[in-house]
């Protein structure tokens, strides 16, 4: 790398090991100022967090945490960065249950047109 120049694209495509990052993949470089307070998670984060507890019992087994890390890690740069926590658990949740046959993209297409027109309803 030339130092006037800058990093060259495969410079910033690549770790330390010369294989590709992705937007997850931040070890060592500078990121967002992490905000350390606690807060109450709303409804639906916390809805999202008892259905990676269902999933992932033991007793179901319809989610492993290698899966949701995985599904993750496969969101593109900007949904990843634009992304809140919980919104990458869900996104990760519903691809997983997809591949898995558990719900399929048109039943849950429906399902959330469904919610969505209840939500319309109310005053």
């Amino acid at each position: 790398m030339n130092q006037e120049e800058g990093p060259s694209v495969q410079d910033k495509m690549t770790g330390a090991t010369g294989h590709p990052t992705g937007p997850h993949d931040v070890g060592g470089h500078p990121g967002p100022t992490m905000l350390k307070d606690e807060h109450q998670h709303v409804l639906w984060e916390r809805r999202v967090d008892a259905m990676m507890m269902l999933l992932t019992h033991p007793s179901r087994k319809l989610l492993i945490l290698d899966e949701l890390r995985r599904n993750v890690e496969a969101l593109g740069p900007g949904a990843y960065e634009t992304m809140g926590y919980y919104e990458r658990w869900i996104a990760a949740i519903t691809a997983a249950m997809i591949d898995r046959g558990v719900v399929s993209s048109d039943e849950l297409g429906r399902k959330m047109a469904e919610v969505e027109a209840r939500g319309l309803d109310r005053p």
